[in-house]
């Protein structure tokens, strides 16, 4: 936790609430420990979709759909998301959800590794990206993002500072979380220091850039 656990609480109880769909995949989420964005990050998706009104969105982490639904219920109707998931177990329960929804005419779900398909898109266009997937890849992924984003685009990147971990010295965490902290301490450097983007990073959630 990287903000005060009681004023997280605080926040989240003006919360105004999504919809039912949801509600409904938050909560088995939750119960079955499937990690989605936190209503912290939610609330900032949805008004950053809000801000930007874009009208492609692409997603690097699908887990079970929830943040794909929650975005397509606030962005403009001409809005389309591509999202990649690649774990076998989620891709049934993400199909299933955006079957619930009622949003798969507006969802693009492709299959498979993100590396794979970030080449294969390459020649498309996002104008806002939320890359919520494996931690330790965002460097990697970031070069294939910059030929998917047209000048004024917007990439969001979630829980880049791990529980707080990312602060620590290397041999402070656990020997087993070490490749990554490195990678995400690198990655957040770089986007600090693009020229191409302005970046703020938010101690919201996990960590959140912007």
């Amino acid at each position: 936790m990287i903000v005060e656990p009681r004023v997280v609480a605080y926040i989240n109880s003006l919360d105004s609430g999504n919809s039912d769909i949801c509600n409904l995949i938050e909560k088995e989420a939750l119960n079955d420990n499937v990690p989605i964005i936190r209503k912290e990050m939610g609330n900032l998706l949805k008004v950053l979709i809000a801000l930007k009104q874009p009208e492609r969105i692409l997603e690097v982490g699908t887990a079970v759909g929830y943040s794909s639904i929650l975005m397509s219920e606030n962005m403009p109707e001409n809005c389309h998301i591509t999202t990649i998931e690649k774990y076998e177990k989620r891709i049934p329960e993400a199909k299933e959800n955006f079957r619930k929804a009622g949003e798969e005419s507006r969802i693009t779900f492709l299959e498979g590794d993100a590396d794979m398909w970030l080449k294969e898109l390459k020649g498309k266009q996002f104008d806002l990206v939320f890359m919520d997937a494996a931690k330790g890849q965002y460097l990697n992924w970031l070069p294939l993002l910059l030929d998917l984003m047209p000048v004024g685009a917007v990439l969001i990147s979630d829980n880049v500072l791990q529980d707080g971990d990312v602060v620590q010295s290397r041999f402070a965490v656990q020997r087993r979380n070490r490749t990554i902290h490195s990678r995400m301490r690198e990655y957040l450097y770089e986007l600090k220091h693009m020229e191409e983007f302005e970046t703020a990073v938010i101690p919201i959630g996990d960590g959140v850039t912007i």
